[in-house]
């Protein structure tokens, strides 16, 4: 991997990673926030102080804590792609992202997306200095903390299960999600969203597998977002809830993703997401177009087993 390093706007040539070509040579969503990341990693180092040095001589760790991607065009294996970041307002943390790849002569674009950062102060670090200047109006003390969900002595899963249509999963936030030996990052809880889509699916009895071999329909994703609200700690459970909100045009459905943790008697909230997500017809009838949701789906996805 190289980077181009300019003051404006930072660009950055790579290719995907080979995890993420999960059916066929197609990539999944969650490498284009990977390179996103990227992308943001050199916008900092361009900036004077990448984060390794952000931690280690001031006490701050980076985190992308809001990514909204919109995914035009597929990625694929073997791709080389062009990462271009640009900030959006002078030292706010606000970045306009986009991808895109060369196909027969012509660059195409593949993912138009805005990134918020944040230098976090890190309860690990050693020590603490203030930000560097060029990036001092991105310093938070801390994510701050939302208002709870009051369980008054239920259980948590009990509690979320109300909310119409939800699917409730329960997970401990490993280490290897974190950052700084602390809190889950942001392409942790983008990692969940993933997961929690495949368990939803599954539950409901139109499991990705299933569909792939009964009707060929490969899974894609046209948006996403992912937001810290607050931080998910190394080791603490975390509870998921997703439930389709919508179903768009018989082809795709719009879900949504709330992450929380127990503190007390309160549920905080500490992520959010968004995904709208439908099926490719990979051969027969239809082929290369988005599937119909048929009626027998349609009703898995907005509250029933198929």
């Amino acid at each position: 991997m190289t980077a181009t390093t300019r003051a404006e706007p930072t660009v950055l040539r790579a290719r995907p990673a080979y995890e993420g070509a999960n059916i066929r040579t197609w990539v999944g969503f969650k490498h284009f926030d990977y390179l996103v990341e990227q992308a943001v990693l050199q916008w900092l180092r361009d900036r004077g102080t990448g984060a390794r040095a952000l931690y280690l001589e001031h006490g701050l760790g980076a985190e992308i804590v809001d990514c909204s991607l919109q995914l035009p065009a597929v990625l694929e294996l073997d791709d080389e792609v062009r990462v271009e970041a640009v900030e959006e307002d002078a030292g706010g943390g606000r970045l306009s992202v986009r991808i895109a790849v060369e196909r027969e002569g012509a660059e195409v674009t593949v993912l138009r997306g805005r990134v918020r950062v944040a230098l976090v102060r890190e309860r690990s670090a050693d020590r603490y200095r203030p930000a560097p200047a060029a990036l001092a109006a991105l310093e938070v003390a801390a994510l701050p903390e939302p208002a709870g969900v009051p369980l008054a002595g239920r259980p948590a899963a009990e509690v979320l299960a109300e909310r119409p249509n939800a699917f409730v999963w329960s997970w401990r936030a490993p280490y290897y999600y974190c950052h700084f030996s602390d809190r889950v990052q942001h392409s942790g809880f983008v990692r969940a969203l993933e997961e929690v889509v495949d368990r939803f699916l599954a539950d409901r009895g139109i499991s990705v597998g299933r569909l792939l071999t009964e009707r060929s329909w490969i899974p894609v994703v046209s948006r996403a977002r992912v937001r810290l609200l607050a931080a998910a700690h190394m080791e603490e459970t975390v509870h998921t809830v997703f439930r389709v909100v919508d179903v768009l045009r018989g082809t795709l459905f719009d879900a949504e993703m709330d992450c929380y943790v127990q503190r007390g008697d309160e549920l905080v909230p500490v992520a959010a997401g968004r995904i709208l997500h439908g099926y490719a017809v990979a051969a027969g009838d239809g082929a290369g177009g988005l599937a119909e949701l048929t009626d027998d789906v349609v009703r898995a996805l907005t509250g029933g087993a198929a």
